[in-house]
Parts: C-alpha cells; structure tokens; sequence
C-alpha cells in the first residue's frame, strides 16, 4: 500500500479529497503499527503499516497519510515498547488498541477478556475504530439551542432503559436505541420536559461488570469522541454516528435540549489486572495517575479502580477536543460531568487549588454557549458542592437531596437546613451574587433509590447484583410508610401517593434547576435496588404500562411541571431577597413565626416578586397530625386560589387554574403530611 509520510495534527483519522491521515499520541513506544480491516468481523487485518520512528514520528506524535482511503475505513493500533509496569510502561504489542480520537467504534464478537492477558492476540474479538467524515451529514440548519440554564427543567435518562421494555409501543428492533427515542418525543412534549439528560452514551465497554453481568449504566468509557454502538439500530461502521444525530436533530425540532453525562475520570481498562483497550496500550504513565512509589498500581479516586490524569496536557486537550466535538459536530448542549472533583486532582492526586482542566472547560469560547455540571465530589471523599471551582459551573445538590428527604419522612431538626435549600442553598454556596440556576435540584437519580422505592423500602434490596447485598449506599433517607415493598394495602399506598407528591411539590417549588428522574413521574420501581448498574433488564426499563396504572402521580407531575416552567418566581437569576427579586418570607403555623426548633416539622414560605405580579404561599406539613397554618393577607381585589394539596385526592390534589377559596380566607387546615400552594389571583 502506497503511503506518504502525514503530519501530527490533527490527531485522530482525517479525512481529505485526497485520503486519510492518521496520528496518535505516543511518547515511550518503540513501534506503532497501523492495521486496517476490510469489515467488522475480520478476524486478521486487511494490511498492516508500520510506522517509521524517521519518517512517520514528530516527537511525542506518529503519523501517516494513507492515498484513497474514504469514510468507512476499519483500522486500530498495535504499539510495541517495554512491558515494565514498576516504571508505569505496559505496552503490549499483541493487542489491538482503539484509537484515543476515534469518532466511531465497531465490534460484532469483542471480548474484554481477550485484551486482559498479556501477550495474547486479541484481534479476533477487539473493537475497531472507524474513520468518519464530520462534515458530510445534513443538519438541515440545526444548531444547539443555546438555551439559558434558568429555563431548563432537566430529565435525567437512559437512552436504552427508556424504550426497551415491551410495554413501549416502539416496534421490537428499535427499542432501546436512539431511534426509538425518536418516537418517544411526543411523550417528553407531553410532560413539558425541555431538557434530556442522558446517561453516558459515549462509547463504554458493555461487558465491564463483574460476575459476568452487563454494563448497563455505561460508566466505563473506552472512545470519548464515538457514540456508544449498542444504541443505535445501524450495524454499519458509520451507522451510530448519523442515528445519534437523527436523534438530537429531532430532539431540537421538538425544542428539547440534550445534556450528555461524561466520563472523563476514569476509563474501562480499569487497575493493573484489567484489559488494555487503548490508553493503556499506547502511554499508561500520561493518561492516568499512578502511585508514585509504585507506579505498577494506579490511584483510585473513582471507585473503578483507576483514575485520568486529567490536568496533563495530552490529556486536557483530548478532553477539550471531545467536548468540542461533540459541540460542533454532534450538536450536544451542554455536559453533566461524572465524579467531576476527580479531575480536580493533579499528578500526585492531591487537591490542585487551580484545576487547569476545569478553567479551560469553563473558559473555551466553543463551550461558552452549552451547560456544564459537576458532580462535585469523587469516590473517596473530596465534597465540592459548596465549593466547585470557576463562576460558570453548575453542580448537582447532593444536600438538597438529603434534607429534603429527611424532611419528608418526619425527622427532627432539618427544618432550617430545608429553608437554605428550598432558597437555593446560599448558606451552602456562599458566594456573593452566585445565580441559582447553578443548583441543580433534585430527590432521585439514576445512583440510588427511584422516587417510588424512597417511600416504599426501608432497606436497600441489591442480591441481585452479585454481592451479597454489600454494594450500594446505606444511607438512603428512605421511609417504606409502614410496610416493605409492594403491597396491595390502600392506606399505605394513599400514604406513598402523598409522599411522592411532596416530593414533587418541594422539589418544583425550590430556587435553583429541578432535575427528574426518568420513569418517576409513573412511580418507576427497581424493587428496592439501589445501584442497579448491572442491570439491563426489567428491573430499570422503563414501563409504560404504569403511566395508566400511576396517572394520579403522572397527572399530578405534569401540571406541576408546567406550572414550574411557566412561572417568573423560578426563572430568577439572583437569589430570594436579593434587590429588585423575589422576595421570600418564612412563618410557621403563625404568621412570621417559623418554627425552628429540632422539633418542628413544619414550614410556610411566601414568595412574591412584585415585577411580574406572582405571590405564592407555601405550606409543607410533614407531622402526623393536621395543622392550621395562617394564611397572609392580600392586597385588596386579590384572593387566595388552591394549586395544590397533596392530602385531596385526584383531581382535586392539583388544579390549574388554581380553584379560588372562600374571600376573606385567613387560615388553611393542611393534613398530615401534607404539601399545600396557594397563589394569588
């Protein structure tokens, strides 16, 4: 095969009129080949091209330029050099290595046991890089919607989770896939969802998990800038790529914004006894932090056994170049980052005080315009949510979560920690002028209890993963309201029923961005499992049966939805109380008199923004018993209107437009463990 001698950048496959030019970050390497294959399940390469360290390296880069090779093209990397792991170096010249660039990956019979074993081919059953052409795909003038954060109501997903099970109505070969998403917008429309959050959906090892079970949630990522395969209908090399952007070209035109969750804080190669897919194979002491006195083992600040040496510079400019790739060519609007205190971490894992990864995600004039959120914390005990670097980053409330849920189950002394948090946590943030829309809200996500199982299990319930029951956390705030799991006793379900709508009711009457997670709004069950990562299966897809039998909860979350989005009081950009905002003020059952004492469990809050005429009056009862709030006084020509009481029944438990109450109305009977909104009309 003719071949000329390419150039360094830019990095990854290129393709030109005239062919392709391949280069890869090597720095220790003494060989790289490049192999190419003629289709998916070649078992041997269709021709093999070694890099000459003379002609076809540029100090730390290798590089070649292929005549007449398209789109399309099947090819990997073998790098040779010296297996010595007591000095970080695993190179392993039998495995095929996906390419770090890579925009598309194929396989049709990998194996991750067969990257695992030094020195044994893995070709037969290795995934396969694909080279792509960005710029040939029709966007028909679609652009990311640039949409502000303050107006986003976020639904968290999972792409496969959402359409698979049977109950969908999506046709068999397209559920669980982004194609079948596709079908599925009418639905979010229908909720007044604006903002998709998707689990991660760059390409993972699907066979990262123990005991043999699938990697369902998908947090093991092996190609940042490819589209995971699994989800897409396409089988063709290139197919995933243009399914994924049918999706958010449809997802658009429905004015849905998509947030991706990444992964940029460990990978699927995982510690020192796991397979050498990519990184590892081509420069383990760049990509990721190894222990300095014995660098044959890696730092573990993820959980999963390694972590990226995010702040190294080869390494901060692929995880920009990704970001803006997916920007630029994927139209994505906006990022959710896993474990994001991680890549706070320099070379010798220690607090860096100035993350230059962070700043440059939060200064890159391509990202300006997309969303991007911390999960601000790593899995051995950094906490940032109070803290998180830059003046852009949005974080995900891990406190919010907490205090709300206490609160809803009766415990004591949670009363003022439930203010902060309801006024968008200033106490926890404090940072002068900080904008609230910076809190990202939320009860439930895809890392613990549903919504449903919160109220309905006392215990977390994860035999099914394989460990005993030891995974998962214990710490869950959860109250089964009298019995564990499901039970056919009607007082216990109305109870439940009331719980999920105070929930909602908090959740949706809170300063800052609410988050949702998918399936809750039709009372989604994992049978008490908590960190059902593993499980591809019944047990997370989502069924839609439950939206007719649970159209109480559904109906109740959907109004409240819209009334959330169509209210000026939440779309503030400064906090409660803050000059010219909304105003907040706070009573108890007396007017002006919260009660803060550890044994209170009780609130009223006010809201009123006098710009565009809103007033509210919250009242959240979570004692056992009925209280009687008063109720503030009017202006004249106004009266109080019942939005919401989560202790009537459907329809009665949600009204828009509000139904007016008595004039003259001074006081308000909320029941036990009850949520009440009253607006003035």
């Amino acid at each position: 095969m003719q071949t000329l001698p390419g150039r360094s950048y830019p990095l990854g496959a290129t393709v030109t009129p005239q062919g392709v030019n391949f280069s890869v970050f090597s720095n220790n390497a003494a060989r790289i080949e490049l192999l190419l294959f003629d289709t998916i399940s070649d078992q041997q390469p269709a021709a093999v091209i070694p890099l000459d360290p003379q002609d076809n390296r540029t100090f730390y880069y290798w590089h070649v330029f292929l005549p007449g090779l398209k789109a399309g093209q099947l090819y990997g990397y073998r790098a040779a050099g010296p297996f010595a792991p007591q000095r970080g170096l695993r190179y392993d010249a039998s495995k095929l290595l996906v390419d770090p660039y890579a925009r598309a990956v194929a396989y049709d019979q990998y194996q991750r046991s067969a990257a695992t074993r030094h020195g044994e081919n893995n070709l037969p059953w290795a995934m396969k890089s694909v080279v792509t052409d960005p710029t040939t795909y029709d966007w028909e003038g679609d652009t990311p919607l640039g949409r502000s954060l303050g107006k986003s109501l976020i639904y968290e997903m999972h792409v496969r989770g959402f359409t698979r099970h049977p109950s969908s109505g999506v046709s068999e070969e397209k559920r669980g896939t982004y194609a079948g998403l596709i079908e599925k917008i009418p639905y979010l429309q229908e909720m007044g969802i604006k903002t998709v959050e998707f689990m991660p959906v760059q390409q993972f090892d699907p066979q990262a998990a123990p005991h043999s079970r699938p990697n369902y949630w998908g947090y093991e990522p092996v190609a940042y800038f490819a589209p995971h395969r699994d989800y897409s209908t396409r089988r063709d090399p290139l197919g995933p790529i243009d399914e994924f952007r049918d999706m958010v070209k449809a997802l658009h035109r429905a004015g849905i914004e998509i947030i991706l969750d990444v992964v940029y804080n460990h990978t699927a190669e995982d510690d020192q006894n796991g397979p050498t897919l990519s990184f590892r194979g081509l420069e383990n002491p760049t990509y990721y932090l190894l222990k300095p006195h014995n660098q044959s083992e890696y730092m573990n600040f993820s959980g999963t056994g390694n972590t990226v040496n995010a702040n190294n510079s080869i390494v901060r400019r692929l995880i920009l170049d990704s970001l803006r790739y997916w920007v630029e060519h994927m139209h994505v609007d906006g990022f959710r980052f896993d474990l994001a205190s991680v890549l706070s971490r320099g070379i010798d894992g220690e607090l860096h005080s100035d993350p230059p990864i962070l700043w440059s995600i939060e200064s890159d004039p391509v990202l300006a315009g997309t969303k991007i959120i911390a999960e601000a914390w790593d899995a051995v005990g950094l906490y940032q949510v109070g803290n998180f670097v830059g003046l852009r980053w949005a974080v995900w409330n891990g406190k919010f979560r907490d205090v709300v849920r206490r609160f809803v189950k009766s415990d004591p002394g949670c009363v003022g920690e439930l203010a902060d948090a309801i006024a968008g946590s200033p106490k926890l943030f404090n940072q002068e002028n900080r904008d609230p829309v910076r809190g990202i809200n939320y009860i439930a996500s895809h890392d613990g209890f549903t919504l449903n199982d919160l109220v309905s299990y006392n215990e977390k319930h994860n035999w099914a993963n394989g460990y005993d029951n030891r995974d998962g956390t214990n710490l869950n705030y959860s109250w089964n309201c009298g019995t564990e799991g499901p039970v056919d006793i009607s007082e216990i379900e109305r109870l439940r029923v009331r719980q999920i709508k105070n929930f909602l009711t908090i959740l949706l009457m809170s300063q800052g961005r609410p988050m949702l997670m998918m399936g809750d709004e039709a009372r989604r069950t994992q049978r008490g499992n908590n960190n059902a990562f593993d499980q591809d299966n019944e047990t997370t897809w989502l069924d839609w049966d439950r939206l007719d039998k649970h159209a109480e909860v559904s109906r109740f979350a959907r109004l409240l939805i819209q009334f959330h989005q169509d209210n000026c009081l939440f779309r503030g950009r400064s906090l409660w109380n803050n000059s010219g905002g909304t105003e907040v003020h706070w009573h108890g059952v007396r007017l002006n008199q919260p009660d803060w004492e550890d044994s209170s469990r009780s609130l009223a809050f006010e809201l009123i923004n006098q710009t565009c005429g809103e007033h509210l009056y919250v009242i959240l009862n979570a004692y056992w018993k009925t209280l009687d709030f008063e109720l503030p006084e009017l202006p004249s020509g106004r009266i109080w209107g019942r939005l919401v009481d989560t202790s009537l029944a459907s329809p009665e438990d949600i009204c828009v437009p509000p139904a007016t109450l008595k004039e003259n109305t001074r006081r308000y009977r909320a029941g036990p463990r009850s949520s009440v909104v009253l607006g003035a009309e």
